[in-house]
């Protein structure tokens, strides 16, 4: 296991606590599976342009790395490739930053030949800037973290092919989109209502996927356990059946270059019924956390509406249970262990996305027989009677089909 130092700068205008801000990439790195030996944080105005931490700060730092075995420091923030290279060239070890750690366990994570194709792409737009002509830059990366991944045997090259292997990525996405769309489309088409669950990295999504739908799918208790999106179907109480999908989580400081080469998956939110917005109860500064779901969720330009809901209500106490309804009053508790809440969550889910049926008396053209097909297999057809105008039917419908029924309704009840 590799032995890495974390190092960060603390300013007066941070928003984030640094040391809750280094646990979380403490976890990250362990995820990746770095051993965390060290922090350094240091306070400044501003992290220095050339070296992040002041020389002074990274000079010691030199003596710590030589005398406790460290193979790769690594940054809280972002590095420009100019801090980058400086900071290797005193300490003469592997650099990375939170950007690149993140890609590392991207790169791990991703399955799929989507996936895999845009890590790659994440990774390459990433290490664009950061290549030297000499190649020098990347004589000390040698193996491990910030190495893996589907572009692994393609670090070693110049920014000549790495452009060119973008460009062959993109269109090779080009494909993924167009192959989405049309799944999109057709789902729009047969009208099958969908639920998205978005949230925080590690906030409990992927078991209460498993639990309310019965469906077999990867659960750890760590960072990033799915990528790839998964897509299930859920029996809500009222019996109607609808679509629910996993995403790959959220987290702080998510890499600009992350969600550009995700855009393709992470805009099928934006075609989703409702979004479920799964929080972890017992997370940390879980306030910190939603605001960054909702940021990214911004930055995509998603405006579906959500319900909130808080995992792991069984390790609550009723004081903190309190808590939370008061500061989210329409939030629903859920427990994925326990089953507490998800009848709760299934009724919420029916009224926030207007899921419920309606009962209509309609009436068809002969010219528009084909919907009572329609009506067969996607409502309850009560009564059909015929006459010289076309067709007269009572049907219990859902919600999404009736507004779709509109022109045909009539108010009065049909004999």
């Amino acid at each position: 296991m590799e032995r890495a130092v974390l190092i960060a700068v603390k300013t007066r205008w941070d928003d984030i606590d640094v040391d809750t801000s280094l646990d979380e990439l403490e976890d990250l790195a362990n995820t990746a599976g770095v051993e965390t030996v060290a922090r350094v944080i240091q306070a400044k105005e501003s992290p220095d342009k050339f070296t992040y931490l002041g020389i002074g700060r990274i000079e010691e730092l030199r003596d710590f790395v030589l005398t406790n075995d460290i193979d790769v420091v690594i940054a809280d923030d972002e590095l420009s490739p100019l801090q980058m290279e400086k900071i290797g060239e005193v300490l003469e070890i592997k650099i990375m930053d939170r950007t690149g750690l993140i890609l590392d366990i991207f790169a791990q994570r991703a399955k799929s030949k989507e996936g895999q194709l845009q890590v790659e792409l994440a990774q390459l737009r990433y290490l664009l800037p950061r290549l030297k002509g000499s190649r020098e830059g990347l004589s000390r990366l040698g193996g491990g973290i910030g190495t893996r991944g589907p572009g692994e045997t393609k670090l070693e090259v110049d920014r000549r092919i790495v452009r060119t292997r973008i460009a062959s990525l993109r269109r090779e996405l080009e494909d993924v989109v167009s192959h989405r769309e049309q799944q999109r489309k057709q789902r729009k088409e047969n009208q099958v209502p969908q639920v998205s669950l978005v949230g925080y990295t590690n906030a409990g999504k992927s078991s209460l996927l498993t639990k309310l739908t019965g469906s077999q799918t990867y659960a750890a208790d760590q960072l990033f356990a799915t990528l790839d999106p998964l897509v299930r179907r859920w029996l809500l109480p009222n019996n109607q059946e609808i679509l629910i999908a996993d995403t790959v989580g959220f987290i702080r400081k998510l890499p600009h270059d992350l969600i550009a080469a995700f855009r393709a998956t992470l805009e099928e939110l934006k075609d989703a019924t409702l979004l479920l917005h799964v929080v972890d109860s017992k997370g940390i500064d879980f306030d910190a956390q939603i605001s960054s779901v909702n940021e990214t969720l911004n930055a995509i330009g998603c405006k579906v509406p959500s319900l909130m809901v808080f995992s792991k209500a069984d390790l609550l106490s009723e004081g903190e249970k309190n808590f939370i309804k008061t500061m989210y009053p329409d939030a629903i508790l859920v427990s994925a262990l326990t089953g507490q809440g998800l009848d709760e969550l299934g009724e919420a889910v029916i009224k926030k996305a207007h899921l419920g049926k309606v009962e209509l008396n309609l009436q068809f053209p002969y010219s528009s027989i084909d919907w009572l097909n329609r009506l067969y297999e996607d409502g309850e057809v009560k009564t059909v009677t015929y006459d010289e105008e076309g067709l007269k039917v009572t049907a219990e419908v859902s919600m999404i089909l009736a507004e779709i029924l509109l022109p045909y309704i009539v108010e009065e009840e049909l004999s």
